[in-house]
């Protein structure tokens, strides 16, 4: 199925305007979604529309958009009423900054839409200013579905790429989370150079599409079974793995990765006192070397 746009206007830096149109850059229908169903009989339920005050179903025809704006009093705003908002962005992504590509905080992202050129003729100019704004991000507004998005334009491919942000006043401070206040701002050298040994030997050319919905998978394996009336078995749950000792656990880390194979939880729910009593005691230097002298004479 073709995707279908969700706005159509222009792609203006500055005196240049190019027609547009934005995808979502997305899928959501490959998640397996539930419906509510009555248990007793398997029936879909419905969610009807009641007017508490007339103690009726109303139908959509009936409803309007209204803002509670004291408590109780209420004013109606319809669709010709917001039709008479014109700001610019409602036709106009203006980018109106440009910066470095990784200025943008990934925590102020939310979605992800093509822009793609309307016509063959917008597509020159299309791709004039994609190769202009390579290693470059443009700042802009869009509005779509009643609601003016921030957004940020940048190179991706042979397209661009457009991502509707989230405002500052969105995002929660660090500082806002109680457990983070207790966390420590400096590690001891030994204990950070062996967390980077660790973390550069998993370290690798980076492919997204390898990495699966596994929970999906094993919802889709339930469903599967359950149609053909097989019985479903639960795998058996693994026990978390428990760390004995922060530095013991990374040294174990880089040993298993040194010898081909990748930390276990098992491996690392192993008491570390388990390890150490489980080595033979050494012999005294001095014992081996009396030893030595009694056998040459």
């Amino acid at each position: 199925m073709a995707a279908r746009p969700t706005w159509k206007g222009f792609l203006k830096v500055s005196l240049v305007t190019i027609p547009v149109r934005v995808y979502p850059a997305t899928e959501s229908a490959a998640t397996i979604s539930f419906n509510q169903l009555h248990d007793e009989c398997q029936t879909r339920i419905q969610q009807k529309k009641w007017c508490p005050h007339c103690e009726r179903e109303v139908t959509s025809a009936e409803i309007v958009k209204g803002y509670e704006f004291e408590k109780g009093r209420w004013v109606v705003v319809g669709d010709d009423d917001i039709a008479k908002v014109k700001t610019e962005s409602t036709k106009i992504i203006n980018l109106a900054q440009f910066a470095a590509d990784d200025e943008i905080d990934p925590m102020y992202v939310d979605k992800a839409y093509y822009l793609a050129p309307e016509n063959a003729m917008a597509a020159d100019a299309y791709a004039v200013m994609r190769e202009g704004m390579k290693g470059k991000v443009g700042i802009g507004k869009v509005a779509i579905h009643g609601r003016e998005y921030l957004v940020a334009v940048k190179p991706h491919k042979q397209g661009l790429v457009m991502y509707t942000l989230h405002h500052a006043a969105e995002i929660r401070t660090i500082d806002q989370i109680d457990e983070l206040r207790e966390v420590r701002g400096k590690v001891s050298p030994a204990e950070a150079k062996l967390a980077e040994q660790v973390i550069a030997s998993y370290e690798g050319a980076l492919d997204l599409a390898t990495y699966k919905d596994e929970y999906q998978d094993g919802l889709r394996r339930i469903i599967d079974a359950k149609v053909a009336g097989e019985e479903v078995v639960a795998p058996k749950e693994e026990a978390p793995p428990k760390v004995i000792d922060l530095m013991e656990a990374l040294r174990r880390s880089l040993d298993q990765v040194s010898a081909g194979r990748k930390p276990t939880a098992k491996a690392e729910a192993e008491p570390v006192a388990a390890k150490t009593a489980a080595k033979p005691a050494a012999k005294p230097v001095a014992a081996k070397s009396a030893a030595k002298k009694r056998k040459a004479s």
